[in-house]
């Protein structure tokens, strides 16, 4: 039943085309030759990629006018069971390799590439009203505090930031993708939020960022691999090939992200 589900989250996505928005044209060389690869190319990605893969996309499209790119953006960890279940997706894009390594342990996607990192950041509301400069403010009595669940990426990120403090934090909410607590947060229906330094970037002046030190030892490393699921194999390697290019990298680090090398 679950697989059925599965896969027709897939269908309903693919028949909408709703998946992916419109961006000013990329490189005429976006990864291989713009008449090597045809085709759709069903892409899970990390709710924490939702701008720069619609980006990447979009230029890769742009490249490949016969290809159409069809991202599905959410919780990691739901993406991967989904992929388990038997999801036909090519392209899997993760926020951290224990996420991935289920995938990959299932024989379900082939050697993935980490192609970035991220760190955490406290999103407050702007002018940052409480007044939260460190991890230990947002488990002060009072501040409302959001975070992502323990089994989604930026929450065990967020938990290991809280070990490194020693600090017990008392969330008021978990979510399970980040784009749903930095929304808690423009909302006003929370005080704080644990997300990634992309996240807060990306919203703009709806949020204000907070950095502290425990993220430097819950830094998040993202992998890509080619899924086993997947019709479109050789479009798929294209498009992870670019990914990984210096154009797909480029996208990335103007979105905050740092590179993977160590």
């Amino acid at each position: 039943m679950r697989r059925a589900l599965a896969v027709g989250a897939v269908a309903a996505c693919l028949a909408l085309a709703g998946c992916s928005s419109s961006h000013p044209s990329g490189p005429a060389d976006a990864g291989a030759s713009a008449t090597s690869v045809s085709g759709t190319v069903v892409v899970f990605a990390a709710a924490s990629l939702k701008d720069t893969f619609t980006t990447l996309a979009h230029e890769f499209e742009q490249a490949h006018q016969g290809v159409k790119i069809v991202p599905s953006f959410g919780g990691s960890d739901t993406l991967a069971a989904q992929i388990v279940e038997g999801a036909p997706v090519d392209v899997f894009a993760s926020a951290n390799t224990a996420t991935m390594a289920t995938v990959t342990k299932a024989g379900d996607a082939g050697a993935p590439t980490d192609f970035a990192k991220n760190s955490l950041e406290i999103a407050v509301a702007p002018g940052n009203p409480l007044g939260i400069s460190s991890l230990a403010d947002v488990a002060k009595s009072g501040v409302k505090l959001a975070l992502c669940a323990p089994t989604v990426p930026c929450g065990a990120a967020a938990d290991k930031a809280l070990k490194a403090g020693n600090i017990t934090a008392h969330p008021v909410t978990l979510e399970q993708n980040v784009t749903a607590v930095l929304t808690k947060v423009e909302l006003g229906e929370v005080d704080a939020g644990i997300v990634y330094q992309t996240d807060v970037k990306t919203a703009g002046d709806k949020v204000a960022g907070v950095d502290f030190a425990e993220a430097a030892q819950a830094v998040n490393t993202y992998p890509i691999a080619v899924v086993t699921t997947g019709k479109n194999p050789q479009a798929a390697k294209a498009f992870v090939d670019y990914v990984l290019s210096a154009d797909g990298q480029q996208v990335l680090h103007d979105a905050g992200f740092r590179s993977a090398a160590p």
